[in-house]
């Protein structure tokens, strides 16, 4: 599905999924089809991915219009969305995320999926704030939560909705690595290259084992825990 909110380029067999609808970055199902295109070229196309937003944004998660809109609606788009983060977590190419800014709720969630995830240093707030809006956490964002995130900051970054700048949130567990915003790309691009160079099927295998035991959790769990989310944030 093309948008003209989510833009794609192959850059030394790096695809570039680039998310800018200038604003907040809201996962809408528009945006969440098109990245989910991003991906299927990606895979015909590319070595590895890097998925990044605009300038000071990544992503501040779902898009509120629709969450506010009703329990039904909500549910459809956490449901699409949970499937977003559930095929980038075993895309069997490597995905970068260049966290450019903000990232919140959904938006942290793409970090938790990623192979490697570099994040532009600056007052950028980061982290899963779901309770803090009257929120349940989803179980398939607290299982990539449990398999990513640090153990000393678990329960601070999920049930105590606890937002991290990108430092701490390095030590937590968002990021992997921070930079000056003007070297975020390029050292994004170096990331995806040094993983687009091993060797399938060794890469795609193993990460697939490494993660088996989370996705089967997620997919076991997710059709009953979305039949019961019913809240929505408040308007």
């Amino acid at each position: 599905m093309a948008s003209d909110k989510v833009r794609y380029e192959v850059r030394d067999n790096v695809a570039v999924v680039t998310l800018d609808d200038g604003k907040a970055n809201a996962l809408s199902h528009e945006v969440i089809d098109a990245v989910r295109a991003a991906l299927d070229r990606a895979e015909r196309e590319a070595r590895a991915v890097l998925l990044t937003g605009r300038e000071k944004r990544l992503s501040g998660g779902f898009d509120l219009g629709v969450m506010t809109s009703g329990p039904e609606a909500a549910r459809n788009l956490v449901t699409a969305g949970a499937e977003l983060m559930l095929r980038l977590y075993t895309f069997p190419r490597p995905v970068v995320v260049a966290c450019s800014g903000h990232a919140l709720a959904a938006g942290a969630i793409l970090l938790l999926v990623a192979d490697a995830r570099i994040g532009a240093e600056g007052e950028f707030k980061i982290g899963l704030n779901e309770v803090a809006i009257q929120l349940t956490l989803p179980i398939f964002a607290m299982e990539l939560a449990r398999d990513r995130l640090s153990k000393r900051h678990f329960s601070a970054a999920v049930t105590q909705a606890r937002i991290f700048d990108p430092v701490t949130a390095k030590d937590a567990g968002y990021l992997d690595v921070t930079v000056q915003p003007a070297a975020l790309l390029d050292t994004a691009l170096d990331s995806a290259r040094r993983l687009a160079a091993l060797p399938d099927p060794a890469f795609r295998d193993t990460k697939q084992r490494e993660r088996a035991a989370t996705v089967k959790l997620i997919r076991d769990t997710l059709a009953d825990d979305m039949r019961h989310l019913t809240g929505v944030p408040p308007a």
